[in-house]
């Protein structure tokens, strides 16, 4: 890339009547000058204001779509349906053992809503032994490997913000015991925030304000990266993809795997049932004969408040952020020069004024959705789950979703776990099962056959150890 000159760049703000910051410019040293242009080299300019140019028009824009819920394979309710789901979750364990699937984990966020200074995939989450988000899931891939003798790349995409401290991270860590030759990281785009009245924003005196360009720029980031390129020349072929923020994720899911493969999907998708009319999920439906899932903000109170003859929500099926994604299928995609539809926020952001005076304004900032490559798809599927068991995101410092939620959900799902294989588990203690000792309760009852647990304090069953007591 060249490098942008003085002029080039003044050209580029007058264009777009930003003389806030030709006059910012103008006051900057030598040497800021020459920072903040080439901050600006990287920036897609010209697309922020052809976005701003879209959303100032259709600001109050409504889904016009036949609408309609969408097929989706239910939970089992008889021996036999549960049968034929064991020879499904047989073809995915086959995949596994063939090195056909690889492993994306979206971690371009910070933990700063749950107070805490880092990437969110450095977050404390585990009820015994505070584990890390990372943690967590490398703990879940090496268990994996070992149990179906398999190569499972593990594929991080971080952002602008985060990346070097992931990377420092994992190394600290030794990579939690993953061969460092099979983990890759690799940053999604970014793009400068704007305000409402299409001024650029500015976070200090040499850049700009700039957000991730969203979770669906990982499909942009992964081939431009050459990950795409590496994983299909190592034989695979499907690519588990989830956010790093909910730690009951069954990564690679053998039963989600098969179903994937069954229904020779180039996209599938988990769901769980939608709590309530409130609940701030994406809702997984039918728009013009075709899958997709339209975010809540997006939807309105026609879809998220709509009830069948019964009585229960028409639209049940909520978004969990987990998919499969069919290589072949994105390669098709990058070859027809996709782009998927950019959505807009609102966000307060904390900025400087003309005289470099902390202020708080108004801004808009741009994403991808990566379900919005659903609809693109030839072939979907899409499965429910049970929440309690796959679904608890930590995403805020108090409340729902935070911290103390997401540790009693871990704390439930590890109980039930024990409670199943006929042990009597004390409410007032800590459960914690490593998925090295255990990656799914019919492991862990045979772990435990013919040994003895005692609960006198928090419970951790791990690699190494039978039972750890704080």
């Amino acid at each position: 890339m060249n490098k942008m000159t003085e002029e080039e760049l003044l050209k580029i703000l007058t264009r777009y009547n930003q003389d806030h910051l030709v006059a910012h410019y103008k006051r900057l040293s030598v040497n800021d000058r020459d920072s903040f242009r080439s901050h600006m080299e990287g920036l897609d300019v010209d697309l922020v204001f052809h976005l701003h140019q879209i959303f100032s028009q259709r600001q109050n824009a409504r889904l016009q779509q036949k609408i309609k819920p969408a097929s989706v394979i239910p939970l089992p309710s008889t021996p036999e349906e549960i049968e034929e789901r064991n020879k499904v979750s047989a073809l995915g364990k086959s995949a596994i053992q063939n090195n056909k699937i690889a492993v994306l984990i979206a971690a371009g966020g910070q933990a700063s809503r749950l107070g805490f200074d880092g990437p969110k995939g450095v977050f404390p989450i585990t009820p015994v032994k505070n584990k890390s988000l990372f943690q967590l899931f490398s703990e879940t891939i090496r268990a994996l490997s070992q149990r179906y003798r398999a190569h499972i790349p593990l594929l991080i995409m971080t952002s602008e913000e985060n990346h070097d401290d992931t990377i420092t991270f994992f190394k600290r860590h030794e990579y939690f015991g993953l061969d460092k030759q099979t983990v890759y990281f690799f940053k999604q785009g970014m793009l400068p925030s704007i305000t409402p009245d299409g001024k650029l924003i500015l976070k200090d005196t040499t850049h700009l304000f700039t957000n991730p360009d969203g979770h669906g720029g990982a499909l942009k980031a992964l081939r431009k990266s050459g990950l795409l390129s590496a994983l299909q020349d190592h034989g695979i072929t499907d690519i588990f993809y989830c956010q790093v923020d909910n730690p009951l994720v069954k990564i690679a899911d053998p039963l989600f795997i098969g179903y994937h493969r069954i229904y020779a999907a180039d996209i599938s998708t988990k769901v769980v049932r939608r709590r309530n009319i409130q609940e701030k999920v994406g809702v997984y439906l039918s728009l013009d004969g075709r899958d997709a899932i339209v975010e809540y903000s997006d939807a309105g109170d026609d879809i998220m408040s709509a009830l069948d003859k019964e009585g229960n929500l028409l639209y049940w099926a909520g978004n969990i952020a987990i998919h499969i994604f069919n290589i072949p299928f994105l390669e098709r995609l990058y070859k027809e020069g996709f782009d998927l539809p950019y959505h807009c926020a609102t966000k307060h952001i904390k900025t400087i004024d003309e005289g470099g005076t902390p202020v708080t304004r108004e801004g808009w900032k741009f994403e991808t959705f990566i379900f919005d490559a659903i609809p693109l798809a030839n072939k979907t599927c899409c499965m429910e789950v049970i929440r309690e068991e796959e679904f608890a995101p930590v995403k805020n410092k108090d409340g729902d979703s935070s911290p103390e939620t997401v540790r009693n959900a871990i704390n439930n799902h590890y109980r039930k776990w024990l409670q199943e294989t006929r042990l009597v588990v004390p409410t007032n203690i800590n459960i914690e099962i490593s998925p090295l000792f255990a990656l799914d309760k019919d492991e862990l009852r045979q772990k435990l056959k013919g040994k003895r647990v005692t609960f006198e304090n928090d419970l951790y069953l791990g690699e190494d150890v039978m039972a750890y007591k704080e």
